[in-house]
């Protein structure tokens, strides 16, 4: 079975920035789609962002299109998000996962990562 574990989130004032990364374990996951989403407290998990399997095509949110970069190395089995010009807007628990279509979907992504909690204070 697969796993995906995330790191690199913590506290940040608005403006700045952090790295993201998403692990993978236990199999490859280099012809899969990999999902960034998100959840704030007492609202729905979204959809942040997704990359293709080869890395070839990217998309964001419109809440961080311009701000957030997704990428993969699939040498490593890892995922990142580069998160710039965080806004207390950002903060929630981060999570990556992976399917094999590229969709906002949450409900298709297979594999599921426990997350990674991002503040930004005003």
């Amino acid at each position: 079975q697969g796993q995906l574990v995330e790191s690199g989130g913590g506290s940040v004032q608005a403006g700045g920035s952090l790295r993201l990364s998403c692990a993978a374990s236990g199999r490859t996951f280099s012809n899969y789609a990999m999902g960034w989403f998100r959840q704030a407290p007492e609202k729905e998990r979204e959809f942040v962002a997704f990359i293709t399997w080869s890395g070839g095509s990217t998309y964001y949110a419109d809440a961080v299109k311009g701000r957030f970069a997704i990428s993969r190395d699939n040498a490593k089995n890892t995922v990142y998000l580069q998160m710039n010009s965080l806004k207390p807007e950002d903060m929630a628990v981060y999570y990556c996962a992976a399917a094999t279509i590229p969709t906002i979907n949450p409900r298709a992504y297979a594999y599921w990562g426990q997350g990674t909690p991002v503040t930004v204070s005003s």
